[in-house]
């Protein structure tokens, strides 16, 4: 009996995706070493007077820090103020972050977009509504 030959070119593609498997695994890892390596060296940078985002997400300014044990004393607001580990540092706030934020009260024109949050009833009217509908 006979068996029927198979042609050299069907076990290819497999063969492709075993050997990509290691490469694209290796790829991979060496992206996640990095990143992980670029936040730890950030949570080390970190130091007193420094306004963070913890990983809670948090926003508070580190006062005190104790190397021994590898925490960090945070004031979240006048006279409040937490202790945490650093791998809890999410990231720094920078000066040119609150610049970004500052820009948000300006249009893309650089006009002053003004005092948008009125009061909801001047907005619609209904406040004059009311005014007709009393004695």
């Amino acid at each position: 009996m006979m068996l029927a030959q198979t042609s050299g070119g069907g076990g290819s593609p497999i063969l492709i995706l075993l050997l990509a498997m290691p490469v694209l695994l290796w790829f991979m890892m060496r992206s996640q070493k990095r990143k992980m390596q670029q936040q730890q060296d950030l949570q080390r940078a970190a130091e007193v007077g420094d306004d963070i985002v913890t990983t809670a997400g948090i926003f508070g300014t580190i006062v005190d820090e104790d190397e021994d044990e590898g925490t960090i004393i945070v004031e979240i607001a006048p006279g409040t103020r937490i202790k945490m580990v650093r791998a809890g540092i999410a990231r720094r706030i920078d000066d040119e972050d609150d610049a970004y934020d500052d820009d948000d009260d300006q249009d893309d024109d650089g006009e002053d977009l003004g005092d948008e949050d009125q009061d909801a009833t001047t907005m619609n009217g209904d406040e004059a509504a009311e005014d007709q509908t009393r004695p």
